[in-house]
């Protein structure tokens, strides 16, 4: 099997896992995955991650975070720029998800950051994906 889009199959493999009440998620590692990864443990939406090493590219373990009752912090992960039809986003343009209460993630040329981090630095990029 070929994996066109690592991006969208780390988002998919969280929001199973998520859903599914699971305390951890295995991930194939990337440095763009780590950045995603780094984003989510800032923000509170997961409670930690950790990179184990093996043979090949290592693996993210994800630990994911639950709110009182066994409910996922994580309410909506979704892909916005796909390999088939990218999303850009000018420094002035950059969207605000949920007005404001959730995140959207933003490639730059300076590396991976939260639309409000990209929007302070005056960078614009493309729109990975939105976190509520």
């Amino acid at each position: 099997m070929t994996m066109t889009d690592p991006v969208s199959d780390l988002l998919t493999r969280i929001r199973n896992a998520s859903e599914a009440r699971h305390e951890t998620v295995d991930v194939p590692s990337s440095k763009l995955k780590m950045e995603i990864t780094r984003i989510l443990k800032e923000e509170g939406y997961i409670s930690n991650y950790s990179l184990v090493q093996d043979s090949k590219q290592g693996t993210i373990r994800i630990h994911l975070r639950y709110a009182s009752g066994r409910t996922p912090v994580i309410s909506s992960l979704e892909r916005v720029s796909r390999p088939g039809c990218r999303v850009y986003a000018r420094k002035s343009e950059v969207p605000a998800v949920l007005g404001g209460l959730g995140i959207c993630i933003l490639s730059t040329s300076q590396g991976v950051y939260t639309g409000k981090q990209a929007q302070e630095k005056g960078l614009g990029g493309e729109v990975l994906c939105t976190i509520s």
